[in-house]
């Protein structure tokens, strides 16, 4: 079994970010990944772009540039990611995933399994998770959820053209996809618990996606959900009660968000308050409930289903607390609150 200092959980950009700083720091580390780095972005549709401008989402200092100057891509960002990996050299096991976390007499003992199946096992003073927010889908829990012709993620538009979609949700990404859909030459629907889209849906896609609505281009159940999804149509109750719908449908996307998977936080003792699991943590350090643990980036708002509140953006300071923490210095000064309204 080999030792290292710190063991980084996750290779998303905040965890690039802390991994460029670490190496900055002359402090021994290892990243574990189970999949890509960057791979919830990864996951994103084709060509989706960032809500957020470019200056917000960049890491370790490293500028984005775009032809464009336009909020980034996915393709764009992935392409940056990989840019910062190799300015720095970064050194990172992906593929890997992290099964276990144990700790005893001052250190911690990760266990991990490669894509290939061999069992690794190494250890740490400190251990930091950036596993992110966004895990798993929410599941509905209705009869045929998990149908071929059913996803919690939107393919390529192009997977849809002239075929009939019903999207289940009104908020970002429920909304972006209908947007792109309609544009795609697909006939969409939404089904939606509620009497409106919310006010937080993006200003840039809020009047498109009501104008559409309202002439009648795409079709909105609003206050209605889905009880049962078959081949060919979604039966959808109205929230208050009365007739059942039959919607025909060739593809259903339940874009209804995500949970954190905070099972690894669990295993080791870190203590979770609330629904949404979010994690007890020392806000200048970073550290948790459990000595030499610590968590960064929107992991530590666990599942946030309501009200999205921690994103990217004001994530980067976690990085600098936690490198001061493990250094013995004292912690950088808490940035200003800032309005984010593309967050």
């Amino acid at each position: 079994m080999t030792t290292t200092e710190v063991i980084i959980v996750g290779a998303g950009p905040l965890g690039l970010e802390l991994a460029v700083a670490l190496k900055r720091a002359r402090i021994d580390y290892v990243q574990l990944e189970a999949g890509q780095i960057g791979q919830a972005i990864l996951d994103w549709p084709a060509m989706t772009r960032w809500f957020s401008s470019s200056d917000r989402i960049t890491i370790a200092g490293v500028p984005i540039q775009s032809v464009s100057q336009e909020k980034c891509t996915r393709e764009e960002y992935l392409a940056y990611l990989r840019g910062v990996v190799m300015q720095f050299d970064l050194d990172m096991c992906t593929y890997e995933r992290v099964l276990g976390i144990t700790r005893k007499d001052d250190l911690f003992t990760v266990t991990s399994r490669t894509r290939v199946g061999t069992m690794c096992k190494r250890a740490a003073r400190y251990v930091v998770l950036t596993t992110g927010g966004m895990a798993a889908p929410n599941r509905l829990g209705v009869h045929g959820e998990d149908l071929p012709h059913v996803s919690h993620w939107m393919a390529d538009p192009h997977t849809y053209f002239r075929r009939r979609v019903l999207i289940v949700g009104g908020r970002n990404s429920a909304v972006e996809a209908a947007l792109r859909l309609y544009h795609a030459g697909t006939k969409v629907s939404i089904s939606y618990r509620d009497a409106a889209f919310p006010d937080k849906v993006k200003y840039w896609l809020r009047p498109e996606i009501e104008y559409l609505v309202k002439t009648g281009r795409i079709t909105a159940y609003f206050e209605t959900v889905p009880i049962v999804i078959l081949p060919e149509h979604v039966e959808l109750r109205p929230v208050g009660g009365g007739r059942h719908m039959s919607i025909p449908a060739d593809f259903v996307l339940l874009m209804v968000g995500y949970v954190a998977d905070m099972s690894l936080f669990r295993q080791v003792g870190v203590e979770l308050s609330g629904v949404r699991d979010v994690p007890v943590y020392d806000e200048q350090t970073m550290q948790t409930n459990v000595p030499g643990l610590f968590v960064a980036g929107t992991a530590t708002a666990g599942t946030q289903q309501s009200g999205v509140r921690v994103f990217l953006e004001n994530c980067h300071v976690h990085v600098d607390r936690i490198v001061a923490s493990m250094t013995g210095n004292p912690p950088p000064p808490t940035p200003e609150p800032v309005s984010l309204p593309e967050a």
